[in-house]
């Protein structure tokens, strides 16, 4: 994520590619990643996750620092597509694989705390990733690329033995398609996806326009992470001692509205550069929330057997609502401006908030073989 951050000013601004057509290549690798992600997920339910786990992390270690053989349209697409198809693999196993691994009890905990140490990595990260691609992007994809053979390798040395697994007994990848539960969460849902899609790939550009420096943008990012670092296994864990009654839906509501403050940050706070800290820094509080809650209430929804394909299913969902932040971003941009752009988003935010709170006890799910709601 580190080098995923400049991306988008690499192609605009080194590339010479216009916005708008990087915004829909981003889409279009978040597309795919969607559309394969349930087939993957599901897969996972057959055949376990570890190997796959594995050959997505090796197969993006050559991809992806291919980003530097991107000279115009036609590469640009070829590449966005194939780092898509590698990196479907990774968002449904990952979070099925925690979820295996967790007593139903202390999943809100598992998965914040993972995203507590993909949150320091990309502090350790981005910081100065910032101002090593202010000198030039190819030690970027150097480390980015050894990075994920690193990634392979630790999953192939430290999930050794048999792991466990509520295996499906047959092949179902658009399973969770037909549930209208989960169709009804992912119709408000996508805001959490999309938010995260817009502090990724969009701020940096709505900086980066306004003359602040890589280096700047990438110390605002990893103090970010630092925050969502240190508040997201407490606010799980609050989470937790509410989970039998309500689940983790109940504070969804509260993250959407916390949203829509940080993009009105954006858009209403003079001087770009403050926008971008304030803004940012309010984001962090409704990303420690949704960040494992948004999971666990997928989890919650699928039945014995299924987590892979509805966690798939879920993927499908925030690929599409990722990919699509910049795309957008530069279709509002381009047709209004930035600051109010980041007022529509606020808007979207807010309308998902209060959609969420009403519903926030309606939170049944599928619970688990010897979890308390069983």
């Amino acid at each position: 994520m580190s080098l995923v951050t400049f991306l988008g000013i690499y192609f605009v601004r080194k590339a010479g590619i216009d916005l708008a057509t990087v915004g829909v290549a981003f889409l279009c690798e978040h597309l795919l990643r969607g559309a394969a992600a349930p087939l993957f997920g599901a897969l996972s339910d057959r055949i376990g996750r570890r190997s796959l786990l594995i050959a997505s992390a090796a197969m993006t270690a050559v991809v992806l620092p291919c980003f530097l053989l991107v000279e115009g349209p036609a590469s640009l697409f070829a590449w966005s597509l194939a780092l898509g198809l590698t990196g479907a693999v990774n968002m449904p196993v990952a979070n099925a694989l925690l979820l295996d691994l967790a007593p139903p009890a202390r999943r809100q905990s598992t998965l914040a705390l993972n995203y507590t140490s993909m949150s320091v990595a990309y502090t350790l990260g981005v910081m100065p990733a910032g101002y090593v691609a202010e000198q030039g992007y190819g030690f970027l994809a150097a480390t980015a690329g050894a990075g994920y053979v690193l990634v392979a390798l630790l999953y192939f040395f430290s999930l050794r033995g048999v792991l466990p697994l509520e295996r499906a007994a047959r092949l179902m990848p658009f399973d969770g398609l037909r549930d209208p539960s989960l169709l009804r969460f992912a119709a408000v849902g996508f805001v959490f996806p999309f938010s995260m899609g817009l502090v990724v790939s969009a701020t940096p550009l709505f900086a980066a326009d306004a003359g602040v420096g890589e280096g700047y943008i990438g110390l605002v990012l990893g103090a970010n992470s630092i925050l969502v670092a240190l508040l997201a296994l407490p606010v799980a864990a609050r989470i937790e001692r509410s989970g039998e009654m309500h689940g983790p839906l109940l504070y969804l509501g509260a993250a959407a509205l916390i949203v829509a403050a940080a993009h009105l940050c954006y858009a209403a706070i003079p001087g770009v550069a403050a926008a971008l800290l304030v803004g940012t820094m309010v984001f962090s509080f409704a990303e420690v929330i949704f960040s494992s809650a948004v999971p666990a209430t997928v989890a919650r929804l699928a039945p014995p057997g299924r987590r892979g394909a509805y966690q798939g299913t879920w993927a499908l969902v925030a690929s599409v609502s990722m990919g699509s932040a910049l795309f957008f971003s530069g279709v509002l941009r381009d047709a209004f401006g930035w600051r109010a752009a980041w007022a529509i988003f606020a808007a979207i935010a807010l309308a998902a908030g209060l959609l969420l709170i009403p519903s926030r006890k309606k939170d049944r799910g599928h619970p688990s073989p010897g979890s308390p709601e069983s």
